[in-house]
């Protein structure tokens, strides 16, 4: 039987840009929609709404949201009834001037109250332009329906809202607000849950995992570890955003033993001069970002460090630069991102004296990722011949010959991955997996002959495969 055009389905296609914190809003307001019998669709010509939700970090992030958006206000004129909804850090930050200069826009919702969303699509909007981006210190609890966009076998979740920092480059504390920790066992039953879907690996995200739990007054970082290590049925637990200088022996001395946390530790460490590091007020020296990375590295033997560092911040001379290509070469970091300062209003950098000319920026970013391309490479190519654990995500985009996965040292999205082209591959498992060439970023391997299943006996269909050398 046909449907009548007023019981067809609503249609939602959602654009989420930004960072994996952005994403998991989007992941909860996706949904709260189809919780609420909207559809989700990858042709946004066929919507009754379009959401975008912004980033609004940087410049470039700026600029991308609108891009995005005035292309999505081009396909009113095919459908005047579309809905347009703009949310997340742009709308947080620029509400007054968004809801003046882009008229096209039917709903802002900020960063605190974009929960709202299904039941404001839910009856007709009052007005166009409608502003809901009021500061309510929200905090995700958990118990909201959300869809994971992930992977099947993978997920994200943010423990924690906002930001304890005060870092002088970044706004993220006036866009997000104060630290807000969830407490353990909203995460736990999260977790949970996940994995009841399918979920194998969960990758641990907030502005800084170290700091989980302060607002509470504890470091409630390794409690929360070891709650989410007994999780039945979860076999990798990997942390994303842990700063430096809250990095303890103990937590250290867990991470080494417990095997359900992946040997990964993203450290975001923005320079190696301490001059350039005093002015960015990020609390750490040259010195003791070095004494950390060693520490680590001795406590936690085949450790994968990824780190993200900042070109062109405001008075970085020649010298300085200098020194943090020779801390890159130096420290020989598994991954590393690297971004251009960006000069932006209400943060302390914006106004300083000393802003580096944009080409030198580009310039100086190009030197660094060449620097990490040659030693990425050095260490993909050490990698051949050795056998690791990959989880088989499916086939790969580059050829319906391959599949792709990662290794337990390789995040999702930001780092490089592994393809496979021989042997029993089975998508959706973890295997043992042996390489066989290696490109910069990314790895080539075969899934070696099967070992025995270790099989856990409360969720059965969750197959491990045991190394086989």
């Amino acid at each position: 039987m046909q449907m009548s055009p007023q019981s067809a389905p609503r249609k939602v296609h959602l654009i989420s840009l930004g960072c994996a914190r952005n994403r998991v809003d989007s992941e909860v307001m996706l949904g709260g929609l189809t919780s609420d019998g909207w559809q989700i669709t990858d042709n946004a010509e066929e919507a009754d709404a379009v959401v975008i939700n912004t980033c609004g970090f940087i410049e470039a992030a700026k600029t991308e949201s609108i891009d995005t958006i005035l292309h999505a206000a081009t396909l009113k004129k095919k459908n005047p009834e579309l809905k347009l909804i703009v949310t997340g850090c742009l709308t947080q930050r620029y509400k007054t001037q968004l809801a003046r200069g882009l008229p096209e826009v039917d709903l802002f919702l900020g960063t605190d109250e974009f929960t709202r969303l299904p039941q404001l699509l839910a009856a007709p909007l009052e007005k166009k332009g409608a502003m809901f981006a009021k500061r309510t210190n929200y905090l995700y609890d958990g118990e909201l329906p959300k869809l994971n966009t992930l992977s099947r076998r993978s997920a994200y979740v943010k423990v924690a809202e906002g930001c304890q920092h005060r870092c002088a480059f970044c706004i993220i504390p006036a866009i997000r607000g104060p630290l807000r920790s969830r407490p353990q066992t909203s995460v736990v039953r999260e977790a949970e849950r996940l994995v009841a879907q399918g979920v194998l690996e969960i990758n641990l995200i907030a502005q800084d995992l170290a700091a989980y739990g302060r607002d509470r007054g504890a470091d409630a970082l390794l409690d929360l570890l070891k709650a989410l290590a007994d999780v039945n049925g979860l076999a990798w637990i990997r942390m994303l955003y842990v700063y430096p200088e809250n990095i303890s022996d103990e937590f250290l001395e867990f991470f080494a033993t417990e095997p359900k946390l992946v040997k990964y530790l993203d450290i975001p460490m923005q320079h190696g001069s301490s001059a350039v590091l005093a002015r960015m007020n990020r609390g750490v020296t040259r010195e003791e970002l070095q004494a950390t990375v060693a520490r680590v590295r001795a406590a936690v033997p085949g450790i994968a460090i990824r780190t993200t560092v900042m070109v062109g911040f405001p008075g970085e001379s020649d010298a300085e630069f200098a020194e943090l290509l020779s801390f890159v070469r130096e420290q020989r970091f598994e991954h590393l991102g690297c971004f251009a300062y960006s000069q932006e209003e209400g943060t302390v950098a914006g106004r300083m004296e000393g802003q580096v000319d944009e080409q030198v920026k580009k310039a100086r970013l190009h030197e660094v990722m060449e620097v990490q391309r040659v030693i990425s490479a050095e260490l993909m190519q050490a990698k051949v011949g050795k056998c690791y654990d990959v989880l088989v995500e499916g086939l790969s985009e580059e050829s319906e010959l391959l599949y792709k996965g990662r290794l337990s040292i390789q995040a999702p999205e930001v780092d490089g991955v592994i393809y496979l082209n021989a042997g029993d591959i089975k998508p959706g498992t973890i295997q043992r997996v042996e390489i066989s060439a290696a490109h910069d970023y990314d790895l080539v391997g075969h899934v070696r002959p099967q070992g025995r299943l270790l099989i856990d006996l409360k969720r059965p269909e969750l197959q491990i495969e045991s190394p086989v050398f």
